[in-house]
């Protein structure tokens, strides 16, 4: 890459949408794929296209995201002498606020690029899983001299309300901004899609800056690029789409390998998890040229064990991550790490977070496992609703989402 880059990824946003699993931690802390955590789609994203030189803007209920980086990425070799740094709120607006908006969180660590003085900056959001390769959409930035460029996605039209929407001429100029509308204007040459802003931007950093200052001193405006600033500019910079649909990742095949997932919700959460163990998953997790980087633990591998009575522990078109231990049986799963499963316990289509204990002769259907947290021998979740409800919280759908402790598990008194 011949531009100097420089990415701000933010990593602030409460994700109420997504609680409890956001009761106690920042979304893109949540864990995702058995050993994974939702920032670490875009860290990876951003380091395999060639991106070093990272600030993860955070802000609520932080100190696990912290914990992360500084597991997974602080201190990892790829970088060499260049960095991932996280940055919270520096309080530099009018009345010493946090983060008022995506424009404002720039604004606060504006001093942050100035040093830089790079060519570019990346402004990334952690709060969804996907696979992007950075890099091409910063050569079609570069191609069409942007001051802007904005990634999108098409969608079908029937989903336009719960978008911000773009529509551009056929050579991607943007020239209007539309916030979830069902009548949004479609695709130049298909009216039944139209392209969705996925809140992921490329600037010409003399750009970014003209604009974050411009609207700074602007009190009615709620400090948002896809709302404020970027509408504001039509017509008097150079702001470009960019499809996400032609993106393509190394090692995969000629017409596919990009990846791109809202998981704001429980049962969008759930549902990507469910996608992710199929045999067909649209996420290859396996494709070396094109790694998901996360943190790197000193984890014993997956064991799977014998019960007393000789039964076999198995897990079936499921994923494990490492240190866990199945005595029973589960099927169409994704399990974490040091997750125990004790004999003649069943889980089925469920997400089970890290340190999580199911007793012996337990049942689990549909079902999502917080992180540390023990089910009693001979339970059963997600098979009465009204039962659940009055101990767990039930999504609309019927997820049951069970809240863990503390405390992980004793590997030690387990007996398996």
């Amino acid at each position: 890459m011949n531009l100097r880059a420089v990415a701000i990824v933010l990593a602030g946003g409460k994700g109420t949408r997504l609680s409890p699993l956001t009761n106690e931690r920042a979304k893109p802390a949540v864990s995702f794929g058995g050993k994974y955590r939702i920032v670490d789609f875009v860290l990876s994203n951003l380091v395999n296209s060639g991106i070093f030189s990272i600030y993860v803007l955070v802000q609520f209920k932080s100190q696990s995201l912290l914990l992360h980086l500084k597991d997974g990425w602080q201190f990892s070799n790829i970088l060499g002498n260049q960095f991932i740094i996280p940055v919270p709120a520096q309080m530099r607006s009018d009345g010493e606020t946090w983060y008022r908006g995506t424009a404002d969180a720039i604004h606060q660590n504006i001093n942050l690029i100035e040093q830089s003085k790079p060519d570019i900056v990346a402004v990334f959001g952690a709060d969804h899983v996907y696979r992007m390769n950075v890099a091409e959409m910063v050569e079609y930035h570069r191609q069409v001299m942007a001051d802007v460029t904005v990634a999108t996605i098409p969608v079908d039209r029937a989903y336009a309300s719960a978008f911000g929407v773009v529509e551009t001429m056929a050579d991607g100029h943007i020239v209007r901004f539309i916030e979830k509308d069902p009548d949004a204007p479609g695709m130049p040459g298909d009216h039944d899609r139209v392209l969705a802003s996925m809140g992921n931007y490329i600037f010409s950093a003399e750009a970014l800056l003209r604009m974050v200052y411009e609207d700074a001193a602007d009190k009615k405006s709620s400090h948002d690029f896809g709302t404020d600033i970027l509408p504001r500019r039509v017509g008097k910079d150079r702001i470009f789409a960019y499809d996400f649909a032609n993106n393509r990742i190394p090692g995969e095949p000629s017409r596919g390998g990009n990846y791109w997932r809202d998981v704001g919700t429980i049962e969008a959460y759930f549902q990507a998890n469910m996608e992710i163990r199929s045999e067909n998953s649209p996420l290859n997790l396996y494709n070396r040229r094109w790694p998901l980087r996360t943190a790197s633990y000193p984890d014993p591998p997956a064991r799977f064990a014998f019960s007393d009575s000789g039964e076999p522990g198995q897990a079936i078109h499921s994923l494990v991550a490492g240190g866990s231990i199945i005595a029973g049986c589960v099927r169409d799963s994704v399990l974490g790490r040091n997750v125990v499963v004790h004999p003649g316990a069943t889980v089925d289509e469920c997400v089970i977070l890290d340190n999580c204990e199911i007793g012996p002769g337990a049942a689990l259907r549909r079902t999502i496992l917080d992180k540390n947290a023990k089910v009693p021998a001979g339970e059963r979740i997600g098979f009465d609703a009204e039962q659940d409800r009055q101990h767990h919280h039930v999504s609309e759908s019927g997820i049951v989402v069970v809240s863990g402790t503390r405390s992980p598990v004793d590997l030690s008194v387990l007996g398996i």
